[in-house]
């Protein structure tokens, strides 16, 4: 999972003649309690005054989408921002938006693409993935009878 998420890096947002954001591929968490992945990024920000990197953390949910066969990232949640030394009032425009730029800029994602051949057995059997659960030691994808369409 992780190198499907690290394919989709570095992200980039922000908001024009003011700064760019660049995210850097993240450090992936597992968060059962929530039934989420957290996700720690590196963050490079331009246009704003000289500041080292800072660091973010993000939460989201996991979804299987039927119409293309992919699990999709959604529901972001941004829990912390982490920039020594970038200046106060940055760091608070900053922290303002970046709950919109999660919304608007990186929205739903897709993670994977599943093959024809990882669910050939369950499309056979007329079974598709439906809960997808979040464990201490990874993913639990649970299938259940496809829809009649």
């Amino acid at each position: 999972m992780h190198e499907a998420l690290a394919a989709r890096f570095p992200v980039r947002a922000g908001v024009a003649g003011l700064f760019a954001l660049e995210a850097s591929a993240p450090r992936l968490h597992l968060l059962p309690a929530r039934n989420k992945l957290g996700a720690g990024l590196v963050l490079e920000l331009t246009g704003a005054r000289q500041a080292e990197a800072g660091e973010l953390d993000v939460v989201f949910a996991l979804r299987y989408e039927a119409s293309d066969r992919t699990l999709r990232a959604h529901d972001m949640e941004v829990l912390d921002l982490r920039w020594p030394r970038l200046p106060p009032e940055t760091a608070q425009a900053l922290r303002a938006l970046l709950p919109r730029i999660a919304r608007d800029a990186v929205g739903e994602f897709v993670l994977h693409r599943f093959s024809d051949r990882e669910l050939g057995l369950a499309d056979t059997m007329g079974f598709e993935p439906e809960r997808i659960t979040v464990l201490d030691y990874g993913v639990r994808i649970d299938f259940s009878p496809k829809p009649r369409r």
